[in-house]
């Protein structure tokens, strides 16, 4: 089996979030055990495997993404990093478009540009207020202005006062797992706008999964399908947006809300290639 490593959402290497892309052969699904086998000794935020489809079919690959712990129901870095693989290999459409068909979340569409950026079409994610859940302030450290729950997606979208407060906050990852597991939530999503004007981003944000073998995701596509929703209207703005995940690694990700589905554009990097021997 070849794997290869891509970093997703950046330009360059060693930036952005690296998935682990696995392009399987036409047949059958290998043993999910053997799966996150596969995704547990890569130790990528998500590791991503793709099966093409017979012809003429209403998708063209079939996709999951594993933690190193866990099969998770949407990821979009490792969906954007398999879009590169497959564009890199000479396996897409004569369109530039691909259609995955993901287990939980439908029909996911990528298509690769001219000047190699990749725009998915995911699912938007409109965020619900909620009460602040308790143990969430002492957590995170301070208390957030507001919290969302975003339905499907499973995250707490939670809003700081500014962006140094996101870039600045140092979590208990352990009180966020517990809370996360207690709530049933997937991860915790915080955010701001962004401090200054001309900045190039209009918001930043930071995503915590500890629960689930994520300490920190570096950058999170899904986690803007309720972004861009919530900074549109938040923002009074009906056009493309640009989030900035203020991870030690960082990313951009540019967003676009179209009535109840986000086109999340970025680029991505091969950093290595390689064959699994066992």
């Amino acid at each position: 089996m070849r794997i290869q490593i891509v970093d997703a959402f950046t330009t360059r290497p060693f930036a952005g979030n690296p998935a682990g892309v696995c392009l399987l052969p036409a047949g059958e699904w290998p043993d999910d055990t053997r799966l996150q086998q596969i995704a547990a000794e890569l130790n990528h935020a998500e590791t991503a495997f793709a099966l093409p489809l017979p012809a003429r079919g209403e998708a063209d690959w079939e996709i999951r993404w594993f933690t190193p712990t866990v099969e998770v129901g949407l990821c979009g870095h490792a969906t954007l990093a398999t879009a590169h693989s497959l564009d890199r290999e000479g396996l897409l459409p004569a369109s530039g478009s691909v259609r995955f068909r993901s287990r939980f979340h439908g029909l996911l569409i990528a298509h690769t540009g001219e000047e190699g950026e990749i725009t998915l079409d995911f699912p938007a994610a409109p965020a619900i207020e909620v009460p602040v859940p308790g143990g969430l302030a002492k957590a995170l450290g301070l208390r957030p202005e507001a919290t969302f729950r975003t339905g499907a997606l499973g995250h707490l979208l939670t809003v700081l006062p500014d962006e140094a407060a996101v870039r600045g906050l140092r979590p208990d990852l352990g009180a966020i797992a517990a809370l996360t597991r207690r709530e049933e939530l997937w991860g915790v999503i915080v955010t701001a706008a962004a401090a200054a004007p001309g900045s190039g981003y209009d918001f930043v944000s930071r995503f915590f999964v500890p629960a689930n073998g994520i300490p920190e995701d570096p950058v999170t596509g899904s986690a803007h399908t309720a972004l861009a929703p919530y900074w549109s209207a938040r923002l009074g703005r009906s056009g493309v947006l640009t989030g900035f995940q203020a991870s030690a690694r960082t990313g951009l990700v540019s967003t676009e809300l179209r009535a109840d589905r986000v086109l999340l554009t970025g680029h991505a990097v091969t950093v290595l290639e390689a064959t699994l021997r066992v």
